[in-house]
């Protein structure tokens, strides 16, 4: 990775996305409204993240039950991740970092020119509470731990 990922304690980067419906959105625009779960993924139709993003989708009625709204951010074009979301019947927002500003901001940006498989959790002050960065991109970062986690910083 190129740059070092923002710590727990630490004020999230700010960015501005497209999704896949064309619109932006902006984190900050989520400060003082909702948590917000990153996970970042490398590439759309990839194998190991058509795995991944589907295990989000189905624990994605317990993250909005904790106050929590959910992006997917990859390097692909927001075309490819909506027809990826598509094809995987994914509901949340899927976000195109094609710029690769996110990516390198969070310290998730490899030197293949994708990014590695994360989960940060930001709070409502717009700080990072949890982060879960996996060692490679081919493993995943535990979906069980990050419910764990936001359940405890809902209490």
């Amino acid at each position: 990775m190129n740059q070092t990922p923002p710590d727990v304690g630490q004020m999230a980067p700010d960015f501005k996305l497209k999704a896949t419906d064309g619109q932006f959105v902006t984190l900050s625009e989520y400060r003082g409204k909702r948590r917000v779960v990153l996970a970042f993924y490398p590439l759309a139709f990839s194998s190991t993240c058509s795995h991944q993003l589907p295990t989000i989708e189905n624990d994605l009625s317990r993250l909005h039950a904790l106050d929590a709204e959910v992006f997917g951010i990859s390097v692909d074009s927001h075309h490819a991740n909506g027809e990826f979301a598509r094809k995987l019947r994914i509901t949340f927002a899927l976000l195109s970092d094609i710029k690769r500003e996110a990516s390198a901001a969070y310290g998730m940006l490899l030197d293949a020119g994708y990014s590695g498989r994360a989960f940060f959790v930001v709070d409502f002050d717009g700080r990072i509470v949890y982060r879960d960065i996996a060692p490679n991109p081919g493993e995943l970062p535990s979906n069980a731990e990050l419910l764990r986690a936001l359940e405890g910083i809902a209490k």
